[in-house]
């Protein structure tokens, strides 16, 4: 028996070594195999002496590149896409997803700014706000520090909105994901905060028949002269899938892109009605409905959850690893 106990730290210290030689998930409990672990895209340089991914970002303020470690851009991120007072393990859920994002987009896409890999424009990649990073993004990014999300060693989509309206949704409805929709995304119930503004939680938004008009044919779908809106193929969340307008299908997500998604701030509508010359829409939510809810995170992080808790709500069987 005293041999035994003699010999059981050694077997403990081997198998924390042997533990350590692998990418780990962050809750401490759980390893990934790394084999499950994706790469780091080879066209991102990696700095020596950080140790981490360098980035070409092209900031639309500025008209020009700057050089600088992915951890810096991702302090920019979050500060952009959060405000930088939230729950601490909200903005480091943020954090992660933004690392992920940028990951997946260096992997798959070309920036369509010449020599950049990833720019602060939104139509392209993330919010970025360089100017709002205060301490408690710098700490919701250093604790998080290389940590992304994996799925069978795969970077998945990384994709989140302002609020859920209550229940998210798959992308092929919030989205117009034109592929199967990926294993790790179900629309799940999401507890807002009710700190969230009440401009989010319920809206009306109102146009004109001619900005109807515009945005069936911008979306794809010409008409001449508008004579009915209806909802018509709706998700398992209630988002509109497709409008009916004067008889024919128009895909919502397009056409709430085209006529104004800060206006018409969901595809979760309940009502729409045309009276004279306006066409108007009631609904819930902000944003396409997909993934994490930042109103949603910050509800779960008030409560208790950590970033990692929060993160696998709204996303299925996915890995935290940590790439450096």
């Amino acid at each position: 028996m005293k041999r035994f106990r003699r010999l059981w730290p050694l077997v403990f210290l081997t198998i924390l070594t042997l533990a350590g030689c692998m990418d780990t998930a962050v809750d401490g409990e759980n390893w990934t195999p790394a084999e499950d672990v994706p790469e780091v895209p080879k066209k991102l340089e990696k700095s020596e002496s950080a140790g981490m991914p360098t980035l070409s970002v092209y900031d639309t303020s500025e008209d020009e590149i700057s050089e600088m470690d992915i951890e810096t851009y991702v302090m920019g991120v979050v500060a952009g896409e959060m405000k930088n007072d939230w729950p601490l393990e909200a903005l480091k859920a943020q954090a992660i997803l933004a690392r992920t994002f940028t990951l997946k987009f260096c992997e798959n896409k070309t920036s369509k700014y010449d020599g950049a890999d990833i720019s602060t424009d939104v139509t392209e990649a993330q919010a970025y706000a360089a100017g709002d990073v205060n301490d408690r993004v710098r700490q919701a990014v250093n604790e998080t520090r290389g940590q992304a999300m994996a799925y069978h060693g795969e970077y998945p989509y990384a994709w989140f909105h302002a609020h859920a309206g209550g229940t998210t949704e798959l992308p092929s409805v919030g989205l117009d994901y034109e592929k199967d929709d990926p294993a790790y995304l179900e629309p799940v119930r999401s507890r807002e905060s009710s700190k969230a503004p009440d401009s989010v939680k319920r809206w009306t938004a109102e146009f004109t028949k001619a900005q109807v008009v515009r945005a069936c044919a911008d979306a794809g779908v010409k008409i001449e002269e508008l004579e009915s809106v209806e909802l018509g193929e709706k998700g398992a969340s209630g988002r509109a899938k497709t409008l009916i307008v004067n008889g024919k299908p128009v895909s919502a997500p397009s056409f709430r892109i085209q006529i104004g998604a800060n206006k018409l701030k969901s595809t979760l509508i309940d009502s729409v009605r045309v009276e004279g010359d306006t066409v108007s829409f009631t609904g819930r939510g902000f944003g396409h409905g997909v993934g994490l809810s930042q109103w949603g995170a910050y509800a779960m992080a008030e409560r208790g959850d950590d970033a990692e808790t929060i993160i696998r709500h709204y996303f299925k069987d996915v890995d935290i690893v940590k790439l450096w």
